[in-house]
């Protein structure tokens, strides 16, 4: 478990685009995803300990997102071959048993987490409704505990105020988390 965190938001980049399967098959792309009011991109996987400790306010946050016309979908951008706790059916598994609302996409070729420059899970990406990035930062101050009462929820905040001005915040702290594993291409 290597702690990698995000770089810096790269603030206007556009999303780059996709088409990738969920577990069962049905394949999504990123307008699918999308709403009227942003986009929040999501790289996670199953394994992860930084991932897991998240989860829960991670699904709750999304819930609110989505009630603010933010589309959210998350990809998986790990070698599952590697790694079998992040395999489409484990992914299938963690999804129902979690109530996700969003997609949970296989990356399994790894060419979306290039494109969009994940470097770790979670790794989040905020767009406004013209799909240019405003937030590239973490979830909450937590990491492997849960956060102190009355933290800040930082991409929850920073994603309604993208809905709403279309801008994201001027200073933003990094997610950090496990480094993504990449497929051996040697």
């Amino acid at each position: 478990m290597a702690l990698t965190d995000t770089p810096v938001c790269d603030f206007g980049r556009p999303a780059p685009d996709f088409s990738l399967p969920d577990p069962s098959g049905r394949v999504w792309t990123r307008d699918e995803c999308r709403g009227p009011n942003g986009l929040l991109v999501m790289f996670i996987c199953n394994h992860c300990p930084y991932v897991k400790a998240v989860l829960d306010r991670l699904v709750e946050d999304v819930g609110r997102l989505q009630e603010a016309g933010v589309g959210c979908v998350a990809i998986m951008p790990n070698d599952f071959h590697r790694y079998a706790a992040d395999a489409p059916d484990a992914m299938a598994a963690l999804a129902t048993a979690r109530g996700f609302t969003f997609p949970y996409l296989v990356d399994e070729g790894q060419d979306v987490a290039r494109a969009y420059g994940a470097v770790c899970t979670p790794d989040f990406f905020g767009y406004n409704a013209g799909l240019e990035l405003q937030y590239r930062g973490r979830l909450d101050e937590a990491r492997l505990e849960p956060p102190p009462p009355g933290a800040r929820r930082d991409l929850v905040e920073a994603l309604r105020e993208i809905a709403r001005t279309g801008q994201g915040p001027a200073e933003q702290v990094p997610s950090a988390g496990c480094s993504i594993k990449w497929r051996d291409t040697g």
